[in-house]
C-alpha cells in the first residue's frame, strides 16, 4: 500500500539526514511588510507604540519607522527553515533560548540559517528521533536579528510506511 503523504513531502529531511554540526542556509528569504509588521502586534494587544506609531522612533538608536513585532520575526524565521527541517516532523517539542538581537522594520528582508545541535533516539519509539536545531535569521544587511533553539520529533526514513 502506498503512502499518500510521500507525494507531498521531499526526499530529504528525515531523522537520518541530520548530523550534529550540519549547517544550512535556507533557499528563501522574506521581506516583512505592513501585515506581518504590525497586524500581529495589534491582534495580541501589544501596547508598545513602536509597533504601530510610525513617528515614535524617528531619530532613535532603534532606527526610523515602526518595529516588527518580535514573534512575527521569529515566525518568519521558523517559516523559512520549515521546508528543510520540518518536512517530516511528527511533533514540535519546544522552542528555547529565543533572542531578539536587533530591530526589524517594515521593508526589511530576513534570511534564515540552521545548525543541527543534537540528534537522539526517542525513548520508546522506533519510528522517530529527536533533533535539536539552532535557527537564526539575519536582515539583508547581514545583521543577525533573531536566534533560537527548536526541538522536533522527526520521522525515520525506514519507518515511512
Amino acid at each position: 500500500m502506498s503512502d499518500p503523504m510521500r507525494e507531498l513531502v521531499g526526499e530529504d529531511g528525515w531523522f537520518e539526514d541530520f548530523a550534529v554540526g550540519q549547517r544550512m542556509r535556507h533557499a528563501r528569504a522574506s521581506t516583512i511588510d505592513e501585515v506581518e509588521g504590525s497586524f500581529l502586534a495589534k491582534q495580541v494587544m501589544n501596547t508598545a507604540q513602536a509597533h504601530f506609531n510610525e513617528h515614535l522612533l524617528a531619530g532613535s538608536p532603534l532606527g526610523d519607522g515602526r518595529l516588527v513585532f518580535g514573534l512575527a520575526t521569529a515566525s518568519t524565521v521558523y517559516g523559512l527553515v520549515s521546508q528543510d527541517t520540518a518536512e517530516h516532523a511528527v511533533a514540535e517539542l519546544g522552542w528555547d533560548k529565543l533572542r531578539f538581537r536587533a530591530p526589524v522594520h517594515h521593508g526589511d528582508t530576513i534570511e534564515a540559517f540552521t545548525e543541527v545541535l543534537e540528534t537522539t533516539d526517542a525513548p520508546g519509539r522506533a519510528d522517530v528521533g529527536i533533533v535539536r536545531f539552532k535557527h537564526w535569521g539575519r536582515r539583508h544587511d547581514n545583521v543577525v536579528v533573531f536566534e533560537g533553539e527548536r526541538t522536533a520529533l522527526i520521522r525515520r526514513r525506514n519507518q515511512q510506511g
